[in-house]
């Protein structure tokens, strides 16, 4: 074989060797003698051995589940607290330069988030107001990972466990909570009902006749069922003054 075959079949194998495919949902961070050179696109890309590098970089939203934190709310309640994240890499080589294990990066820094933040509000402003807190904590997240080219998305707090006791205690509340409740529509019923009787005793007192004829028609209702009883309550002052006519 003459010396250009031999030098064409050495740069064929180093072009087949050279080769790197990156996917569609990567990006490759690209290395000339361990200097940054530029980010790859996707496709079929040359990378000389030896001189170059490249690290490919997953850009696809992740879902990252933060463990269950401990944390103490505002007015000295514990409570467990676990979240998931969901963030996407924005700029690869940040990524890459800027932070050893984005993704673990990440994730520790939403754990001390979360317990900050946590510790920041009251135990009733935590249970009333997850999505705010969930809120508060992207915001942070998602401010301090935009040096390392990192986009957070979302987050969201799955549970929120708190000791027996206290849950004993959110309970009675919740009940003597009811119980106030239907305390408060009944005696607004009651005023209610007070008021239209005073009306109707009103209208009656005004209309000569009218309790006399309210009177006939009750006794018209009792004597629909033979079975009642009805029973008069005439005052004493009545029947004395009969006496009187009778002597």
């Amino acid at each position: 074989m003459s010396f250009l075959g031999t030098l064409l079949v050495i740069i064929l194998v180093i072009v087949f060797i050279s080769i790197r495919q990156v996917n569609q949902y990567q990006r490759g961070v690209k290395f000339m003698l361990g200097k940054y050179v530029k980010t790859i696109e996707p496709g079929w890309r040359i990378v000389l051995p030896i001189v170059q590098s490249m690290t490919k970089v997953d850009i696809r939203t992740k879902a990252v589940d933060v463990p269950l934190q401990e944390a103490i709310t505002k007015d000295n309640v514990s409570a467990k607290i676990n979240a998931v994240i969901y963030y996407k890499v924005s700029d690869a080589a940040k990524a890459v330069l800027e932070v050893e294990n984005f993704w673990y990066a990440v994730s520790q820094l939403a754990q001390t988030t979360m317990r900050n933040v946590i510790g920041e509000m009251e135990l009733d402003e935590l249970l009333a107001n997850r999505d705010g807190a969930a809120r508060r904590i992207r915001e942070i997240v998602d401010k301090a990972t935009d040096l390392w080219g990192i986009k957070v998305e979302g987050v969201e707090l799955k549970d929120i466990i708190l000791p027996e006791e206290m849950q004993r205690v959110i309970a009675k509340q919740a009940e003597a909570e009811r119980e106030r409740r239907a305390v408060i529509i009944k005696s607004g019923g009651e005023v209610i009902a007070a008021e239209n009787l005073a009306k109707a005793a009103q209208m009656l007192q005004s209309q000569t006749g009218a309790l006399h004829l309210r009177t006939l028609n009750t006794l018209n209702d009792l004597s629909s069922d033979q079975s009642n009883t009805v029973i008069f309550a005439v005052p004493l002052e009545i029947l004395r003054a009969f006496e009187r006519i009778g002597k």
